[in-house]
């Protein structure tokens, strides 16, 4: 298959659900065209803060009449800062996650753009991408690219112990080999991992559900995570633990926790967005400049080896008062003009640009895996109120990594309270 192929035929998550304040998306106006556009935006992963101050510049001297006031916060306070600042339209444009649409749809806080997006866009985008912020057939936003994460590996640590990319194809290989770089005393930790009571958790904790062979849900839509794969993808947490291969500090630790302790050369081994690669060969800030190697998620007994689905998107706020100066910002920020400069960054939307030969070299060692990592992502519950779904689960993960419960009671308890949520 080849690298466009793979991306194409990515899983798709389209979400469903009802609304909970009976609010619709009519409100706001649409504006003249010009004045100022607030714009809500993640500081972590994917685009930097001087990547979009950059788009910015770009979009403001080709439309003079519009200035962009952007607003950065940690992913962790996205979620919220959308539902607070929704009533006053605070914003005019919002980025949101592939988890929210349904959620943010139904409840009026984000407005559907679907006459604004262009037919062939459904063309000339990644298959994909598209519903990223699709919601029952209609769309509330603009992709701003796929997103998974990837396997990140020290070379110069593995070299030293005689292991290769081979050791590494599964998880019990993984930890062969951080056992051999914790014995030289290369790394006290070799593996960190972002599992803070966070979404960070449960990201990382999707991918090694799906390499055990297991899924969030069944076909009612029932969360069964408290089935075998479920609980050994976590007693394999726990053990790693348990073991002093994982960081104990991984309990605390977000993406950009991992992301420094892979650059500053203490860990060997670490889950993170396909944008680490760019830091962990940024000399400024990193001691492993060409020296990390970056691969598909290992595979665990089910031979499966999955990435997680973290899309993001550019919606309009329903209520901006100035919708369509903001239409035009997200129309020029998800751009393939736009997105191809910041491959490094944020993989883009669009299909011609991978078979650019200037694009696929401004980041090989990332694209040169895009193919297998983005043809199989195993996606988080799609259900309207995923949100309230994924703190329960969060807090049981944490119970039995923290030793507080065993995995499988952990798992009994997250789908029970969810299950129960999700009924009412």
């Amino acid at each position: 298959m080849t690298l466009l192929g793979g991306i194409v035929a990515a899983s798709a998550l389209v979400l469903s659900g009802c609304s909970v304040t009976g609010a619709t998306s009519n409100g706001g106006a649409a504006g003249d065209g010009t004045g100022t556009v607030n714009v809500l935006l993640m500081k972590q992963a994917g685009l930097t803060e001087d990547d979009f101050a950059s788009i910015i510049d770009q979009f403001e001297k080709e439309n003079s009449g519009i200035t962009v006031k952007p607003t950065f916060v940690s992913y962790e306070s996205l979620h919220d800062k959308i539902v607070t600042a929704a009533p006053s339209g605070t914003y005019d444009a919002v980025m949101i996650d592939v988890i929210w649409p349904a959620e943010f749809a139904s409840k009026g806080i984000i407005a559907d753009v679907t006459d604004k997006f262009p037919k062939e866009w459904e063309e000339q985008m990644l298959g994909g991408v598209l519903p990223t912020a699709k919601y029952q057939d209609k769309y509330y936003g603009v992709p701003m690219g796929p997103s998974t994460k990837l396997f990140f590996y020290n070379t110069d640590m593995m070299s030293k112990v005689g292991a290769t990319d081979a050791d590494l194809q599964t998880w019990d290989g993984v930890l062969g080999v951080a056992r051999k770089i914790k014995s030289a005393g290369l790394s006290e930790y070799p593996i960190a991992w972002s599992w803070a009571q966070a979404e960070a958790l449960i990201c990382d904790y999707a991918q090694l559900l799906g390499a055990y062979g297991g899924e969030f849900t069944d076909s009612s839509g029932k969360l069964v995570i408290n089935e075998k794969a479920g609980v050994d993808a976590l007693t394999f947490m726990k053990a790693s633990l348990d073991e002093g291969l994982s960081n104990p500090g991984s309990t605390t630790f977000l993406e950009d926790d991992v992301s420094k302790t892979l650059a500053q050369g203490e860990t060997a081994f670490g889950l993170n967005w396909e944008s680490t690669m760019r830091d962990l060969d940024d000399p400024s800030i990193s001691n492993v400049v060409n020296t990390m190697g970056v691969m598909t998620t290992p595979a665990g007994p089910s031979g499966d080896r999955p990435g997680v689905n973290g899309s993001m998107a550019l919606s309009i706020a329903a209520n901006s008062k100035n919708k369509d100066a903001a239409w035009k910002f997200i129309e020029f920020a998800t751009s393939e003009a736009s997105q191809n400069q910041f491959v490094k960054s944020a993989m883009p939307n669009w299909k011609n640009s991978y078979t650019l030969p200037e694009i696929i070299a401004t980041n090989p060692k990332v694209l040169g895996i895009a193919d297998t990592a983005f043809a199989a992502s195993i996606l988080r519950p799609a259900v309207p109120n995923y949100s309230s779904a994924s703190q329960i689960i969060q807090v049981e993960v944490q119970n039995a990594l923290l030793g507080n419960k065993t995995p499988q009671q952990a798992m009994d308890d997250a789908v029970a309270q969810a299950n129960k949520l999700l009924e009412g």
